[in-house]
């Protein structure tokens, strides 16, 4: 690996980037696990990270790649053995260090933007006051100027309405705004190193490129940047260099052009050809997607033949929420839209432009102020409480953020169960045997049965709710984000899936993703959602190549461009 670094420290200087401000030699990780044994995350990570440089890291869910730059701030986790040769800040030790020393250095000297942006904010406190306190706690400026800040940095990282945002607590906000403001709270301070932990996760396009010119401007002014994403478009748009992980170790690293462009390694193959785009429409991504639901899911739909009325049949939904000072904002405007058998729709849009509220109200979590969604041609959005119920095993749903659909209290067994049960009542050992499949069919093992949640991976955990989705072999599932937490290869794995599921069942997909790869490759047809109205709508290939609305050409035209389709024609990878 030394001869790796010196490759890269000596591409660094050829290209003018500046002198080194964080080293990593030898960085091992370890975690104490309750036999008493201890397992190793992280092995023998090796970096040297330059100033205004962007070296992004890469890999599966689980490969220790999150560890790693929580451990650059001192925050590896309970339980956690962080040794290495060196490992320093600007020629200063970040080993053995106590916690008032870290706590001068997050956020002044290191932004670090978390990964679970749903879940890190206070959920009792305006998001203003949270971003204003890590100004306040390094003592920056007057009350004035500091609530002046708030504003500026919100407007910076893509918030519309900063004044408005600053007064809400996170609750009443979309996921996208959710991680904008935690971006917001990590760069605050200017720092000179950010470390960011899938910053685009939740956020749509357009939006997406707002963040990626914010951290592109931070770079020309000499911010270095470490970059944690599954999304190699997005990788392709920062790097300078490129370090692929697997299973805790470095399994290749070098420039961007080199690794997107002539991978070695066969796993970095493996991520560039699991992309969903335009051009993998109707092919599979990975050779293990179905493989196993194959052999798990056999029930027959005899009784389902086809029939000329929708699944699901939503007119004019329209649906308000109160906010701040007590008007009311409409997030849903008349919208409508069908969904068959055995059909896809994908619906996009910005953050906060209603998709999410619209899912929730095709699933019956929410009524609409007018209009109705109809099930089979029968009342669904209106129906009572008792004829839902008959209804609400049909339609599974997996959400944006797995954590908190999850009980605390259960383990991986008991949250797969109780969806299994719901299907029908079998013995103890059956409904272990199906869960275990239902792991396997979604890239886990029964070794994670008696795990939790809490301490997976954010893509185990989505994982995880996928199998709970399909466990109870729905007719409808509402995707919210559903492969966004997951790497490309496991994306892949899923998607096909998906699609296999969709094939031997007739399952019907609403499937909401910011990511329009995921969406061309797997939709039918796509509806394209702006401020709360359905302003085009068609199938797949016409929104997108042929797309007639100002606002999808805005989208396509904001997309970061990883050159798919270039890159496959060398698939031989010579």
């Amino acid at each position: 690996m030394d001869t790796v670094i010196d490759h890269l420290n000596e591409a660094s200087i050829e290209s003018g980037i500046g002198e080194s401000v964080l080293q990593a030699q030898g960085l091992n990780i370890w975690f104490a696990q309750e036999s008493g044994e201890s397992r190793h995350v992280v092995k023998d990570v090796s970096f040297d990270l330059r100033a205004g440089q962007c070296i992004a890291i890469v890999g599966e869910s689980g490969s220790g790649k999150s560890v790693t730059a929580r451990a650059l701030v001192g925050l590896a986790g309970q339980g956690a053995t962080v040794a290495a040769d060196r490992l320093a800040l600007e020629g200063e030790t970040l080993l053995d260090r106590p916690e008032a020393w870290w706590g001068s250095v997050r956020g002044r000297k290191i932004g670090f933007i978390l990964q679970d942006a749903l879940v890190s904010l206070d959920p009792l406190r305006p998001v203003g006051k949270e971003i204003e306190e890590a100004l306040w706690l390094h003592k920056w400026g007057t009350r004035k100027t500091r609530l002046q800040k708030v504003r500026q940095t919100l407007w910076d990282v893509g918030v519309p309405e900063p004044d408005l945002l600053v007064k809400q607590r996170p609750g009443e906000l979309s996921g996208g705004l959710r991680q904008r403001a935690l971006i917001a709270s990590a760069i605050a301070l200017h720092p000179d190193i950010v470390i960011a932990d899938e910053p685009t996760t939740a956020l749509d396009v357009t939006v997406q490129a707002q963040v990626l010119s914010v951290l592109k401007e931070m770079l020309g002014r000499g911010t270095s940047v470490i970059l944690i994403s599954h999304d190699l478009a997005v990788v392709s748009q920062l790097a300078d260099i490129i370090l692929v992980m697997q299973g805790g170790a470095i399994v290749e690293a070098g420039p961007r052009g080199e690794v997107l462009g002539r991978p070695r390694h066969p796993y970095t193959q493996q991520l560039i050809d699991a992309v969903p785009s335009e051009h993998t429409k109707g092919t599979r991504l990975s050779p293990h997607g179905g493989a196993v639901a194959q052999t798990l899911f056999r029930a027959e739909r005899a009784d389902l033949a086809d029939s000329p009325v929708p699944l699901l049949d939503a007119r004019g939904i329209v649906k308000s929420f109160p906010g701040p000072g007590g008007l009311r904002r409409t997030v849903v405007k008349d919208v409508s839209f069908t969904l068959a058998r055995g059909e896809t729709l994908g619906i996009v849009g910005e953050s906060g432009s209603g998709k999410s509220t619209l899912a929730r109200i095709a699933l019956s979590l929410e009524r609409p102020d007018s209009g109705e969604v109809r099930f089979l041609g029968r009342p669904w959005s209106s129906a009572s409480i008792a004829d839902q119920r008959a209804i609400r095993r049909r339609i599974s749903v997996v959400y944006q953020d797995p954590l908190s659909s999850f009980d605390p209290r259960w383990r991986v067994s008991r949250i797969l169960s109780d969806a299994i049960c719901l299907q029908e009542v079998m013995p103890r050992g059956q409904v272990e045997d199906r869960a275990v499949h239902l792991l396997e069919a979604v890239g886990l093992s029964a070794a994670h049965l008696e795990q939790w949640p809490l301490r997976m991976s954010g893509g185990q955990r989505q994982r995880v709710a996928i199998a709970r989705a399909i466990a109870t072999h729905p007719e409808v599932v509402v995707l919210d984000e559903a492969v966004s937490a997951l790497d490309v290869s496991i994306q892949a794995q899923i998607l096909d899936l998906l699609s296999d599921l969709q094939v031997q069942l007739q399952i019907s997909y609403l499937f909401i993703s910011h990511d329009l790869g995921v969406i061309h490759h797997m939709s039918d047809r796509v509806l394209v959602m702006q401020n709360g109205r359905a302003v085009e709508q068609g199938t797949a290939d016409d929104v997108f190549r042929n797309p007639q609305h100002a606002y999808t050409q805005q989208l396509l035209a904001s997309l970061p461009r990883l050159e798919y389709a270039n890159l496959r024609k060398a698939a031989a990878w010579s």
